[in-house]
């Protein structure tokens, strides 16, 4: 867009034009001729402004605010008038007015920020735009959907109030308003009313056409006025008091509901506050307040529906079994449970909670609460504020029509908090067993009971979720998935999911052992199933590609043919696993993706002063650990009197290799044993992985993701894991095929580690022996 300092103006008669507008306009005056023509020429923008007096034209007498114009096509026709076609560019404000027709003028800049209130009100004027259109033809579908779609909140209600042909003063005093706020509270007020207007005639028109005996016709009074305050008024107030009296509200919802059903009968009817109350008790009525579905206690049944819809994941099914025994104990009156499945993408969290859901024969609900940083999304809002409505939690129970549903709050980690409040602290209430009973949402000003919700949270990182409300879940968590597990889960059930997504018959594909352990190990890292699923998707896109040319015999895939449908494989086997090496050792990481490999290396380096340096994806924490590990080494070679090469003058580089996040404490053990490794010239042995942190005097400490570090060594084909002896408990999560091939060394010192990783044992200094020299 071009940037002149000042624009040819060119007065508006009762039509206004809005950024990002097309407006065609006709001139007739001499002046604006000469000054649209001489713009074109030089290829400069108009200045286009309403006319306070239309039948002035007086160029003094123009609005400040207008907009700057492009000039898209100009014709002239044969009684001399200029035909031009104009695109509005910005929202302006004239400075200055010059003879010559110019005007100087500054930019007003809009912000395109807005907050959820003013998202819910956008949503509702949408609503509102969709039911105008099907009570009067004024837009095209085609236009509605493009309309509907722009993103700029300013340009929707301009667009919107453009459409709603309302006078020119109108769309002026709209031109210079600078709040959006306030736009679109205006915008939805306009389009209301047209809306109120076009009902009200269409009712109008049925009475005209109705018989001459029409009660309201031969009374002699005014049928709109008639049907709108009194008919109408008296039937509705009528149908909510029998909805009341057939809903069995408790006691107090009943009794406030009465009380707005009062003022509603007072009321105008077509008033803004009657509506918010018509919203209100529509929200009261539509509340499960004392509607339960029934439990399936048949814990075989229930057992049963589990294990047809997943594979392993035992702790989890006894959880719920015996959340089952206690409602058969108790007669239904339990108390719903708090779980939070916490583990790595694709494990089948989210899956769990419907599974629940359909083994108890219960609704089913699932919200999601990543990146949700409004307290009003759970509490709700004041129902007096213009576009209010309850919480997700409220909202999620009059879908369900159910008391006790399954509602799985995903991604509970991921919760956000900002100046409108802190969405945990809303939770609070809701996932306390003891006060969920009471849990009241702004909407409602109305204690509701949540106590037999079957509440089911999913998380990544535990890490990330405030321990105030850490307190009130009951935590479970899913490690990834061994191969063995993998294998049965795609033969049971990813391998019949992707045929029937791909169009494929049930058995057209079928996959040899040795091929599915193939593409498990060569295609796939993760801890859970999506890749292994989207591998298995692109295999059958293949085959189904072959199927529509003709090919339809069945598939028996082997390793060769998964190469050639899927490519190289992503993973080789790292050949550093094999090969002894000085200053190399193999760690354990635990992310929230599951566990990984964590090879350390070290190097000395011939320098005048000692120094470190480190490389690789870790924090504070971990440098901390490699401080703590050489101070060890240091003092161990000292006192135990070993050959090793000069401390003082050698500068020590430390790499944690790969993009694997390295915060938190666990590579003590690992980091020490390199140490030890490089110093005094011995290999470490390559047939083993370590874990475990260290306290200054050698202590080993224990850490947390056991099963899953143990589940990344076994998949790279190392089956010897040094492990903290107070981890030896964590053992018990690992599956028994694992262990039956795997050798754990659990160990409390590191001594006991350097005696198990070093490949020989290392020589001692004697009298007449200086310290070694060679730098690795």
């Amino acid at each position: 867009m071009n940037k002149q300092k000042s624009l040819p103006l060119i007065p508006l008669r009762e039509t206004v034009i809005f950024p990002q507008g097309i407006l065609s306009l006709y001139i007739k005056s001499e002046s604006s001729k000469e000054l649209v023509k001489q713009a074109n020429k030089e290829n400069k923008n108009l200045f286009l402004s309403c006319l306070k007096d239309p039948n002035s034209n007086d160029l003094n007498k123009v609005y400040r605010v207008g907009c700057t114009a492009l000039i898209m096509r100009i014709k002239e026709d044969e009684k001399g008038g200029l035909k031009i076609l104009v695109k509005g560019l910005k929202k302006a404000q004239i400075e200055s007015l010059e003879e010559s027709g110019f005007v100087s003028f500054d930019y007003r800049e809009e912000s395109l920020e807005f907050d959820s209130k003013q998202e819910l009100l956008i949503e509702e004027m949408k609503e509102s735009l969709d039911r105008l259109s099907s009570v009067k033809e004024f837009l095209s579908k085609q236009a509605i959907v493009v309309l509907k779609s722009v993103q700029n909140p300013h340009r929707f209600c301009e667009m919107l109030l453009t459409n709603l042909d309302r006078p020119g003063k109108e769309l002026q005093k709209f031109l210079e308003m600078q709040s959006l706020d306030e736009k679109i509270k205006e915008t939805l007020r306009l389009l209301k009313e047209d809306l109120e207007i076009c009902i009200l005639q269409g009712k109008l028109k049925k009475l005209i056409k109705s018989p001459p005996s029409h009660p309201l016709l031969s009374s002699g009074q005014s049928p709109l006025k008639s049907l709108s305050q009194n008919d109408y008024k008296k039937q509705e107030v009528r149908e909510y008091k029998e909805s009341l009296d057939k809903k069995n509200l408790p006691e107090k919802a009943k009794k406030e509901s009465l009380k707005q059903l009062k003022r509603l009968e007072k009321m105008h009817a077509e008033s803004s506050e009657a509506s918010i109350i018509r919203s209100y008790l529509d929200w009261m009525l539509g509340l499960p307040w004392n509607d339960l579905s029934e439990d399936n206690l048949d814990i075989k049944q229930v057992e049963k529906v589990l294990n047809e819809d997943h594979f392993g994941l035992d702790k989890i099914k006894e959880r719920i079994l015996e959340f089952l025994a206690v409602c058969h104990l108790k007669k239904h009156s339990s108390k719903g449970p708090i779980l939070c499945f916490a583990g790595p993408p694709g494990v089948g969290k989210t899956s769990l909670g419907k599974s629940i859901a359909r083994a108890l024969g219960r609704s089913y609900h699932r919200i999601s609460l990543g990146g949700v940083k409004d307290e009003a999304e759970i509490r709700g809002h004041r129902k007096t504020y213009v576009g209010a409505m309850p919480g997700r939690i409220i909202q999620a129970l009059k879908t369900c029509k159910t008391k006790n549903p399954v509602i799985v709050l995903d991604e509970i980690d991921k919760l956000c908090s900002d100046f409108k409040g802190d969405p945990s602290a809303a939770l609070l209430e809701a996932l306390d067993p003891e006060q969920n009973q009471h849990f009241r949402d702004h909407y409602l000003n109305m204690d509701f009971d949540l106590s037999q919700v079957f509440f089911v949270a999913t998380a990544n990182l535990m890490e990330n979720i405030p321990s105030a409300l850490k307190d009130r879940l009951e935590v479970i968590r899913l490690s990834g998935y061994t191969l063995e597990e993998k294998k049965q889960i795609a033969e049971k059930h990813l391998i019949s999911k992707q045929l029937e997504n791909n169009g494929l018959p049930q058995e057209h594909i079928k996959l040899e052992p040795s091929a599915l352990k193939f593409l498990i190990e060569s295609y796939t890292r993760e801890a859970g199933l999506r890749n292994l699923s989207r591998k298995l998707a692109g295999v059958c896109r293949k085959v189904a590609k072959k199927y529509v040319l003709g090919e339809k015999e069945k598939w028996i895939l082997n390793e060769k043919q998964i190469e050639n449908f899927l490519g190289v494989p992503l993973r080789q086997k790292e050949d550093f696993i094999r090969k002894p090496a000085v200053g190399r050792a193999m760690g354990l990481a635990w992310t929230e993706t599951g566990g990984e490999l964590l090879p350390v290396d070290a190097i000395a380096i011939k320098s005048h002063k000692q120094d470190f340096q480190w490389t690789g994806n870790f924090k504070k924490v971990m440098e901390e650990s490699t401080k703590k590990a050489w101070s060890y080494v240091k003092s161990y070679v000292q006192r135990e009197n070993l050959k090793h090469i000069s401390l003082e003058d050698h500068e020590f580089h430390f790499d944690f290799e790969g993009s694997v996040p390295k915060d938190g404490p666990s590579a003590g053990v690992t980091t020490a044993s390199t140490l030890l490794s490089l110093i005094t010239k011995i290999p470490i042995k390559s047939d083993l992985a370590m874990t475990g942190e260290i306290a200054l005097s050698g202590r080993v400490l224990p850490v947390g993701g056991i099963k899953e570090k143990v589940l990344a060594a076994f998949n790279n084909n190392i089956k010897t894991v040094i492990l903290p002896s107070k981890n030896k408990k964590d053992c018990e999560e690992i599956p028994e095929e694992i262990k039956k091939k795997m050798s754990f060394l659990f160990v409390s010192e590191l001594s006991e580690v350097f005696k198990e990783v070093l490949l020989f044992e290392p020589e001692l200094i004697d009298d007449k022996t200086s310290v070694v020299e060679n730098v690795a």
